[in-house]
């Protein structure tokens, strides 16, 4: 997808150039990086199905829209993977300054039919809880990659992390103290804006994600820059950040090590984990909000109330 047709007006002056390349980068970062891969990638196969068809992508019909949601569903994909597809088709059309066939009533009532004819509700990846953690880090390699790991696995549970955000995290955000860690959010899904927010990682007694740190720091001479590095086969530590998709990886590598199917864990196992292991601790679901950062109470409750579904059940004794 483009920039916004009233930035490529033809008709503006030259010497407006260096602002307008200021304005098409700032447009950009509208959305987060990944969140413009996955609306690329949707609209792209919008295109390519629209070829195929004769049909214009761009811009698109509603009845066009409607079809291609259709066929689709039809070919067993997701009704949340469909509404992705809506808003891909939606932003390419805004960007372009053009109406967004997508907010039309049909298409509307498809996206609906969708839903109630194939059911919306999403498969939840596993939790990965605080002893399936402690599992998963038992026995680790000494190595650089295995030290690594381990202070990803520790820091990413301990600190309610998204995978974006623990690529994100650089040295530089990173205090330690006698408690354990201030650790500085720059950015989040739910601070698109860069406000910032500090968390706490506290040491921990079997596990300690603050000696995990600084041990993987420490072995990898990092001083600044990312955290979480790649390392290739001959022990160099790379400048840049892991990917996000790495995240996951590790942790399905290490829930398969553990014993664990590997299938029902992702890179949110680690943030879903630790609001299911504090829930079930009895922790304040105000003080899971300070460190998970979520906005929405009824998201939280939700964990709260699957780690209490068998907790005063109303009917206990009845048989």
């Amino acid at each position: 997808m483009t920039v916004p047709a009233l930035i490529q007006a033809p008709s503006l002056p030259v010497s407006l150039g260096p602002d307008l390349a200021a304005a098409i980068d700032l447009a950009k970062a509208e959305k987060s990086p990944a969140t413009r891969r996955a609306y690329k990638s949707d609209f792209g196969l919008f295109q390519t199905w629209c070829a195929g068809k004769g049909a214009a992508a761009l811009p698109a019909a509603p009845e066009t829209v409607a079809a291609y949601l259709a066929a689709e569903a039809s070919a067993g994909t997701k009704p949340s993977t469909i509404a992705r597809r809506v808003a891909a088709i939606r932003y390419a059309h805004k960007l372009a300054n053009l109406d967004t066939p997508t907010d039309n009533e049909g298409v509307k009532a498809t996206v609906r039919g969708i839903r109630r004819t194939f059911g919306g509700a999403k498969v939840k990846k596993a939790p990965a809880v605080a002893g399936k953690v402690l599992t998963m880090v038992a026995g680790m390699s000494a190595g650089l990659i295995g030290l690594r790991d381990r202070a990803l696995l520790l820091v990413g549970f301990a600190g309610a992390f998204r995978r974006s955000e623990l690529v994100a995290l650089d040295v530089a955000d990173i205090e330690e103290s006698a408690d354990g860690l201030r650790i500085l959010i720059r950015k989040s899904k739910t601070d698109q804006d860069g406000e910032g927010e500090t968390i706490a990682i506290l040491r921990g007694d079997v596990a300690c994600p603050v000696a995990a740190l600084r041990a993987w720091l420490d072995a990898a001479g990092i001083t600044s820059g990312p955290l979480f590095r790649s390392v290739n086969k001959g022990g160099r530590v790379s400048k840049t950040a892991l990917s996000d998709q790495i995240v996951a990886d590790i942790v399905k590598r290490y829930a398969a090590a553990a014993g664990f199917d590997p299938a029902n864990f992702a890179g949110h196992s680690l943030r879903s984990g630790f609001l299911t292991s504090a829930a079930s601790n009895g922790a304040s679901i105000f003080k899971m909000a300070d460190q998970s950062r979520h906005k929405s109470m009824d998201t939280l409750r939700g964990y709260v109330r699957d780690s209490e579904l068998f907790k005063g059940h109303a009917g206990a004794g009845l048989l």
